[in-house]
């Protein structure tokens, strides 16, 4: 692993993407991505699911990528995604760095957030964007089981989360990843969640959002009688109202105002040390150009790539129907050589 050093390590190039001329726009290159891009070359991957009980009774799933035709990973580099808000390995995004892994050789895993892997957690809570203790506990398990290099990957939710372990954590970070990349993350979530509950957005995200989030709510009320107020969640019409019934208060959090404030990862960026990516388009529908932090506020060991275009957690590239392999492939190769590694399948990164 990369110990504690006093600067930051040369970064690789920034991320030159341009979408497609006919796909104009964060909200066409969003949506176009998530329903209609192809995700890895190939067959589609193959998990193989394995759960772990946590230390306060309840359980997460992990989908670790099967890759029979690939000689054994073990030593090699590690790469774990952490998925954004109800994501799963199944997310357009997971299967698009998975593709990436296979290609390259590497061991590949997705921890699921409570409640994510398609199974009702046991608990009184669920999950969260600055949910760095998890993060931190599903980074010690990985290490104590994998020898090699450990490279981290969050997308949105879970990249803000990731970002805030990594300012949390500080130097001690080091003993556990190797490099850490946040894609398209609202690492100001007061900025984001107010652009998601805004005009279009809060007509179509945070509908879709809402679909699953509500009910999955409910169940847990079921679980846990007296919980939370059944009549505000059902009359919240936006996260920011979700969060105040259930997010903040779940997770020991006075409102969603103390909540977005505490679980932001951009106040903490310049205490990073350990080689940090943060990837974010200006047009990202979710996340405003705005509210991204500038380069003299993050520190030495933390790179910006800010293209114009991409939407969020989008980057369509390609000839119809596109594909979204290119994000993947862009931040896998900057893990790989800012962690000094080299890819057992690929060569260097």
């Amino acid at each position: 692993m990369q110990a504690a050093a006093q600067a930051s390590p040369a970064q690789p190039e920034a991320f030159p993407y341009a979408a497609p001329a006919w796909l104009p726009g964060g909200n066409l290159q969003t949506i176009w991505a998530a329903l209609c891009a192809d995700r890895a070359a190939g067959a589609p991957p193959q998990y193989r699911r394995v759960r772990w009980d946590t230390p306060d009774g309840d359980f997460v799933d992990l989908d670790w990528l099967e890759a029979p035709d690939r000689p054994s990973t073990a030593g090699g580099p590690l790469l774990v995604l952490f998925h954004g808000l109800e994501g799963s390995s199944r997310s357009h995004y997971a299967e698009a760095f998975a593709g990436f892994a296979r290609e390259q050789g590497l061991a590949f895993v997705v921890p699921h957030f409570r409640g994510c892997s398609g199974e009702l957690n046991l608990g009184p809570r669920a999950y969260h964007s600055g949910d760095f203790e998890e993060v931190h506990w599903m980074l010690q398990r990985l290490r104590e089981r994998h020898a090699g290099p450990l490279l981290a990957a969050g997308v949105s939710l879970g990249g803000n989360a990731l970002l805030r372990w990594a300012g949390e954590a500080g130097t001690e970070a080091a003993r556990l990843a190797d490099a850490v990349a946040a894609v398209c993350s609202p690492l100001d979530l007061a900025a984001g969640g107010s652009a998601i509950g805004r005009g279009f957005n809060r007509l179509v995200y945070t509908t879709m959002f809402l679909r699953t989030m509500r009910p999955k709510a409910l169940r847990k009320l079921a679980q846990h009688p007296g919980l939370f107020d059944r009549d505000a969640l059902l009359a919240a019409r936006d996260l920011y109202e979700f969060d105040n019934v259930f997010t903040a208060p779940l997770h020991g959090f006075r409102n969603t105002d103390d909540y977005w404030a505490r679980a932001s990862a951009k106040p903490h960026l310049a205490r990073i040390r350990i080689p940090a990516l943060a990837l974010n388009a200006c047009n990202d529908p979710f996340v405003p150009a705005h509210s991204l932090p500038l380069p003299g506020g993050v520190g030495d060991w933390v790179t910006l790539w800010q293209p114009r275009q991409g939407g969020h957690v989008g980057f369509p590239a390609g000839r119809w129907p596109t594909h979204v392999r290119s994000m993947p492939q862009a931040v896998g190769r900057w893990l790989l050589q800012a962690a000094g590694c080299r890819a057992p399948g690929g060569g260097a990164g």
